[in-house]
């Protein structure tokens, strides 16, 4: 090569030399970064042999009824890249046990988990709740002490973000951890351990226009250890009368009482209702409503269209003709001087007819 060519391509090379160096440079820095700012995902900890057992709320399952979540990370399948989690529920006394096929990548329960049909729902709810951060901290995860997580898909209300750090006490313990937050209305809070595949505590609401917003989903962590966790034995919980519910979107509270609160087959038994509004401080007028009962295979027991309630109470006398579990179902389709609604305003009661 001679000089002059080579000082045609001198400063070509020095570009490619100094862009060499900025990038090795650059990736040095984003490892750095990365590692000082306690990167954390869904999934984030996750041990062979670890378990843990949480109290979980899920606004679309059992209508909010708390109920408890045990995962043991039994082993790795390192083929499909999943762990092999036995699961077991515990719901008003009632076991159900199968197992979760958790992707690596996020703790997503894979289709080729191994479950009965009844665990479906808390499937889901495991999904709306534990899991549902993995929208915005898949691995390799996100910095605890990054000003920006992303935003829901929602209008109005601020980003979900890290907002510091808290100590909380759940029955498991109390933990140092980072608040994930966002405000929506009210502020939601989602309490993150490093080092623990899931959050330890949350508490988020349902994006309403208007009354008080309702829970959406809400955790706290039971307990954690090592080794596989011991299955409890299914007991029968009968719920006993007065109870109370608000409807999905928390526009009115409904209150049920029946008689006798054994609740036994070849007798009749009468139910009460009482319609509130949301803060169970007004009894409602002119509330036209459905009654249903239905039996564990979603078979119509009994069912009332289109009832009067003028004054806010109501009465329905029901005969049950077989033992078993039943769920009451009350839907509300005016109340006052409000037009039809286009949302469905409904309370489920679970009972255990003897």
């Amino acid at each position: 090569m001679s000089k002059h060519q080579f000082s045609i391509y001198k400063p070509m090379l020095a570009f490619v030399l100094f862009s060499v160096i900025l990038l090795f440079s650059q990736s040095n820095t984003n490892k750095a970064v990365a590692q000082g700012n306690n990167l954390w995902y869904v999934g984030d900890g996750a041990k062979k042999g670890m378990y843990l057992t949480y109290s979980v709320q899920d606004a679309d399952t059992n209508a909010g009824r708390p109920f408890d979540m045990t995962i043991y990370f039994k082993d790795f399948n390192n083929t499909g890249k999943y762990w092999v989690a036995p699961t077991f529920i515990v719901d008003q006394g009632k076991v159900i046990n199968g197992t979760f096929h958790l992707s690596d990548l996020d703790l997503t329960a894979l289709g080729s988990s191994k479950i009965p049909q009844e665990m479906n729902k808390y499937r889901s709810a495991y999904t709306n709740s534990l899991k549902w951060l993995s929208s915005f901290v898949a691995k390799p995860g996100q910095s605890l002490t990054a000003p920006y997580w992303g935003k829901i898909a929602a209008i109005g209300g601020s980003p979900i973000a890290p907002g510091g750090k808290a100590t909380v006490t759940t029955p498991a313990g109390t933990f140092d951890t980072t608040v994930i937050t966002w405000h929506k209305g009210v502020d939601n809070n989602i309490y993150i351990k490093d080092n623990l595949p899931y959050p330890v505590k949350a508490k988020t609401f349902a994006d309403i226009t208007t009354g008080n917003p309702p829970i959406q989903f809400a955790f706290d962590l039971l307990a954690t250890g090592q080794g596989q966790p011991k299955l409890p034995a299914s007991k029968e919980e009968i719920p006993v009368p007065p109870l109370d519910q608000r409807t999905e979107r928390g526009t009115y509270t409904i209150h049920l009482t029946w008689s006798p609160a054994a609740i036994k087959a070849g007798n009749n038994t009468k139910f009460g209702i009482i319609f509130y509004d949301d803060t169970k401080t007004k009894i409602l007028n002119d509330v036209e409503y459905t009654f249903s009962v239905l039996d564990s295979q979603g078979q119509l027991i009994y069912g009332k269209d289109n009832q009067i309630a003028p004054d806010g109470t109501a009465l329905q006398n029901v005969f049950f003709q077989k033992p078993g579990p039943a769920t009451v179902r009350v839907l509300i389709t005016t109340a006052g001087s409000a037009s039809p609604s286009n949302f469905v305003e409904s309370g489920e009661f679970d009972m255990v007819v003897q």
